[in-house]
């Protein structure tokens, strides 16, 4: 059968594929827009498949807090490159990601991707795929944090979508729950107090502090003080509570909380491609190489 250009058009407005794509799709399936939307998600997923392999270390992380105030998740959302990150429906999808978690409660990722999505029609995976095979880009749901105020406050901040922080406080406000999460996106601390340090982060810093006092020749007693002190000011340097506060270095983030009766109950902190080993390009190897032949 003739094949329209207004069954072509609402096609490519369904799906967002090419439009020579779903001519194609409606040849084969007849003119019937729901088959051939099923043929075009099934070669979606083809495509997906050969973009996984690609390095995701771009996109954002979107925030999601509830109607009360009590309870916020955080999500990140790869791709592979920032163009892609600031794209509508990526951005969108990230938002859906973000609300779904807020709704759903999963265990892990994995259970996310099965989860459907949040003012969508198919599952967070199913959408994922969609897209990749829309965008031309590899991309991921990473990580999700929760955070749970426990009855208190929850502050946020979010520094261009590519970090991410929330905070739960008990006492305080939410104005001062967002200044300490702005305070976090800076100054990147790796536990809210030293209690919370892995005990194998202080062993191995221990060792080191230990190895450098004993080269300096002094006497043990002194070597024991430099030592002690090292530590005090290591735990310092990656405790929340230890950091001077970015906006008045004058007073500590727990002296801060002292002064206004509150405490901190939780915080997290995501940040777009941490720990992803990003691929270097070099263009003018690259050209060079060609020249060489």
């Amino acid at each position: 059968m003739a094949i329209t250009a207004s069954q072509v058009k609402e096609l490519r407005e369904r799906t967002g594929a090419g439009m020579m794509e779903c001519k194609k799709m409606l040849v084969e399936t007849d003119g019937d827009i729901d088959a051939a939307i099923d043929a075009l998600r099934k070669s979606g997923l083809a495509k997906a498949d050969k973009k996984a392999s690609r390095v995701a270390a771009e996109g954002l992380v979107a925030i999601s807090v509830s109607e009360d105030g009590s309870r916020g998740v955080m999500v990140e959302i790869n791709s592979e490159t920032d163009f892609v990150a600031k794209n509508d429906e990526f951005v969108e999808f990230a938002s859906q990601v973000a609300t779904t978690v807020l709704a759903n409660n999963p265990a892990d990722v994995a259970a996310l991707n099965e989860t459907n999505l949040e003012g969508g029609s198919t599952t967070v995976e199913g959408r994922r795929q969609e897209l990749i095979a829309k965008l031309g880009e590899n991309m991921a749901v990473r990580r999700f944090s929760v955070v749970d105020s426990e009855g208190g406050v929850i502050g946020f901040y979010s520094h261009g979508g590519g970090i991410g922080v929330m905070t739960a406080l008990q006492g305080g406000d939410a104005v001062l729950a967002k200044d300490v999460s702005m305070h976090v996106a800076a100054s990147k601390p790796v536990a809210l107090g030293e209690e919370d340090i892995p005990a194998e982060v202080l062993e191995k810093e221990k060792e080191i502090f230990v190895a450098q006092a004993q080269e300096s020749g002094k006497p043990a007693e002194i070597i024991e003080k430099m030592i002690v002190g090292r530590m005090k000011k290591f735990v310092n340097e990656i405790t929340l509570l230890g950091q001077p506060f970015v906006k008045d270095p004058d007073v500590t983030v727990a002296k801060l909380m002292d002064n206004n009766s509150a405490k901190i109950v939780q915080f997290a902190r995501l940040e777009v491609g941490e720990g992803i080993e990003k691929k270097e390009e070099n263009f003018a190897d690259e050209v060079m190489a060609q020249v060489k032949g």
